[in-house]
């Protein structure tokens, strides 16, 4: 990477600025019992040292920043009202945060792997079916109403968007409970 203005290289600003301050730790009385070249190896090391170190406190700042980015987005994911998915091509749930796997009423890890279709009730499998298809068939985001269930035992209603990632293929699904909702219009 060049600096456009002086024409030198990261690394070769690197090297000044480690030089310079150098400079501002040395004594600046010479010893004149020193070789010129065991000083010149001694400053060498001493510049290289102060180099190590500059790049050190570079590399714990974005350690420390990527930390906080990850705490971020770690509890935009995981604690979201908002149930969100991961799904494989063939359905099965590659990752989901705690909302969705309340929304299906099982534990979090128990959900890894397993199929979404499973939880898709009977009456509303046709439309998660189509709804799916659709997504892979096209690029754009899609969305339904279905009714999540299993074993004849239903959960709760939820209205579904989703979009495919072009890279790797996955499919990236958002659930709102809608069944409060659904209730109270139909009283």
């Amino acid at each position: 990477m060049i600096d456009e203005e002086e024409g030198m290289t990261g690394a070769e600003m690197l090297r000044r600025k480690a030089e310079e301050k150098l400079n501002t730790r040395q004594d600046k009385s010479p010893d004149l019992h020193i070789e010129a070249d065991v000083k010149k190896l001694l400053h060498e090391l001493q510049v290289h040292q102060i180099e190590l170190e500059m790049q050190n406190e570079e590399l714990r700042l974005a350690n420390e920043t990527a930390e906080t980015a990850l705490k971020k987005y770690t509890m935009l994911y995981d604690l979201a009202p908002i149930g969100y998915f991961i799904l494989d091509q063939d359905g099965s749930i590659a990752d989901l945060n705690f909302t969705g796997a309340d929304m299906l009423r099982e534990k979090r890890y128990q959900l890894l792997g397993s199929n979404f279709k499973l939880y898709i009730s009977e009456e509303s499998r046709q439309i998660f079916n189509e709804f799916f298809i659709s997504l892979y068939s096209g690029y754009s985001k899609e969305s339904c109403n279905v009714m999540l269930g299993y074993d004849n035992k239903s959960l709760c209603f939820v209205y579904m968007e989703g979009i495919v990632t072009d890279d790797d293929r996955k499919c990236l699904l958002s659930l709102v409970d809608t069944t409060e909702f659904r209730n109270a219009v139909t009283h």
